[in-house]
């Protein structure tokens, strides 16, 4: 998978340089005649998340346009004049903008930007502008292309609270792509993911005010351009995603159902296993392996670490048959008095793959005088920070989209300082509770880790055949651990 180059974010300012004709810029050109698109580079990535729709608007404008021999300019709060104004505009190729509250002094100066010599106005709007006001005219010429080899993707949060940009951005000739209700994260949306993997070498405008917390503009569209998504749409691994799971090492049945079978036979009974959530499911359910690739030993080993390293060759037949049946796979480190991140840099190769995520299981990670089985270990904030940062770091080198960072838990003290926690935008951290025996006391744990845990992280349920006392069923474990986990692993 290749990397893209670096592109700039544009948020809040333009360079002169960028758009001829900016606000305070100065041109030797003539009046235009004809629109012209914006000269961004194809790389460029620019937000409009402001919170007031006339500054959308003009921010679309200015990404969208280099130039325009007209505009036509609406009140912000007025449904109708917008509606109007945005078939105007479509039909005669030149940018919808909009006057909030603070009347028509932006827009005129969009206007001087832009170079145009007149504006119709839809509304009770007035703009104090040397452009003539006067009716557009209908089916104007389309723009003429900027520098970028692909229109403009235009990513939109709100089609019916930015009407104006879409009428803009339909102006310009550029692909519009609307978020689904309720979601934030282009990531996690399947057709905005195509649609950005479509327009990949052209430049993208994500417009909304649910855009303004998103954490890193660049690096999403980056990731989407993969063109990579889950089995059930997207890159977000659990935004809309649960997955039933099956545990253990290759070859070892003693560690787990896993490594009961090879690699195709695991597919086939990880999607038996998974196959009675989907009707108990409000989140789409996809079959999943946890595959143990460090297995804490009783003795020390050659290297004295009490850990055996699988080799990255052992592992690559399940990776392989997981990735054929677009299935999730997890690798599981027991480091012994190894640490966390020294045993993650040697399956790197794997890690490289889209769909292989990292799960640290505490519980084996030891003191230089402790011995497995013998003591619980424990992983301070700023060891597991360390791994995420690198695992983040990863991601974004290889232009691969988000991956999961499984942390296993079942006492408080197995993750020292959980406050200090880092978060990535490029990893979604899941806290896997897995604990066994009778239920009451599964449920207690579940309960204690979840009180005072920090926000975002998402949770993971543990279900042992030989252990607990009694197992749940599906139908349990989706009615009675609330809330409802989104990673539900069998050993």
């Amino acid at each position: 998978m290749r990397s893209r180059p670096a592109a700039r974010v544009l948020v809040a300012t333009v360079a002169c340089g960028l758009l001829i004709g900016a606000a305070g810029c100065t041109s030797s050109e003539p009046e235009p005649t004809r629109a012209t698109l914006s000269s961004a580079s194809a790389d460029t990535v620019t937000v409009a998340a402001g919170s007031d729709a006339a500054e959308r608007s003009l921010r679309a404008s200015r990404a969208l346009f280099r130039s325009a021999p007209g505009a036509v300019v609406a009140p912000a709060g007025d449904a109708d004049a917008v509606a109007a104004a945005s078939g105007v505009a479509e039909r005669s190729h030149v940018p919808v903008l909009l006057a909030g509250e603070g009347g028509g002094k932006a827009v005129a100066r969009e206007l001087d930007r832009l170079g145009a010599g007149w504006y119709q106005a839809e509304g009770d709007v007035s703009v104090d502008t040397d452009a003539t006001e006067q009716d557009a005219p209908d089916g104007g010429d389309a723009p003429e292309a900027g520098r970028a080899s692909r229109p403009t993707t235009v990513v939109v949060a709100d089609a019916s609270a930015d009407a104006a940009v879409v009428a803009t951005a339909k102006a310009a000739g550029a692909h519009v792509v609307r978020m689904p209700d309720g979601v934030t994260d282009p990531a996690a949306a399947p057709d905005v993911v195509t649609a950005l993997h479509d327009g990949a070498g052209g430049p993208t405008l994500l417009v909304g005010s649910a855009f303004a917390a998103l954490p890193d503009p660049e690096w999403t569209v980056r990731a989407a351009e993969s063109g990579f998504q889950l089995r059930n749409g997207g890159q977000r691994p659990f935004d809309g995603h649960r997955y039933v799971a099956l545990y253990g090492a290759p070859g070892a049945p003693a560690l787990g159902v896993l490594g009961e079978q090879g690699p195709e036979a695991t597919v086939r009974r990880a999607e038996a296993v998974a196959k009675p959530y989907r009707a108990k499911s409000d989140e789409l359910v996809t079959p999943a392996m946890e595959v143990i690739a460090t297995v804490a030993a009783g003795d020390a080993g050659a290297d004295g670490d009490y850990s055996t390293e699988l080799p990255v060759s052992t592992l690559e037949p399940y990776v392989d048959a997981a990735h054929d049946a677009d299935m999730p796979v997890i690798i599981d480190l027991q480091p012994g008095r190894s640490d966390f991140l020294s045993q993650a840099k040697k399956y790197e190769s794997l890690l490289k793959k889209p769909g292989v995520w990292l799960a640290l299981d505490p519980e084996w990670r030891l003191t230089k005088d402790q011995v497995p089985l013998k003591q619980i270990g424990s992983v301070s904030a700023s060891e597991v920070n360390e791994v995420s940062s690198w695992l983040a770091a990863l991601v974004r080198k290889e232009g691969l989209p988000p991956k999961a960072l499984v942390l296993h838990q079942f006492r408080l003290s197995m993750i020292q300082d959980r406050d200090a926690l880092e978060t990535h935008p490029e990893l979604d951290m899941l806290v896997h509770v897995d604990g066994q025996g009778s239920q009451p006391d599964k449920q207690a744990t579940w309960k204690a880790l979840h009180a005072g845990a920090p926000k975002g992280l998402h949770w993971g349920w543990k279900n042992f055949y030989d252990e607990d006392t009694p197992m749940l069923t599906p139908s349990q474990t989706m009615s009675e651990v609330t809330p409802t986990p989104s990673l539900i692993t069998y050993q």
